[in-house]
């Protein structure tokens, strides 16, 4: 399976705008801190590509089929913010059932 780093990116900031939503205007919340991203990538030449080539993200089944020297680590810390330049933020109720609730359709295997 191949997942762009681009596409990788948006997933952790859908995940991180769906806490946001399902916690607005409960009683407590967290200030989300920086998100730390680790990823092993492959570089390949792609004709659509502006710049001439695509990063894309190495997963645990395809990295025995990729060559050693193909591929590369790469890290970065991104901040999270809201639309107005503030902190963001995922809130919950106290009184909140413990656990993520109901996650069908949402875990793969």
């Amino acid at each position: 399976m191949e997942i762009g780093l681009a596409d990788a990116v948006a997933a952790v900031r859908d995940e991180l705008l769906d806490a946001a939503a399902r916690g607005a205007g409960h009683e407590v919340s967290f200030v989300v801190g920086p998100v730390e991203m680790e990823f092993e990538v492959e570089l390949r030449a792609d004709a659509r590509a502006r710049a001439g080539f695509r990063v894309w993200a190495v997963t645990a089944d395809a990295e025995a089929g990729v060559a050693r020297g193909r591929t590369h680590r790469v890290s970065f810390t991104l901040t999270p913010r809201n639309s107005t330049g503030g902190d963001l933020l995922v809130g919950g109720s106290a009184d909140r059932q413990a656990g993520p609730g109901d996650v069908s359709g949402r875990i793969q295997d």
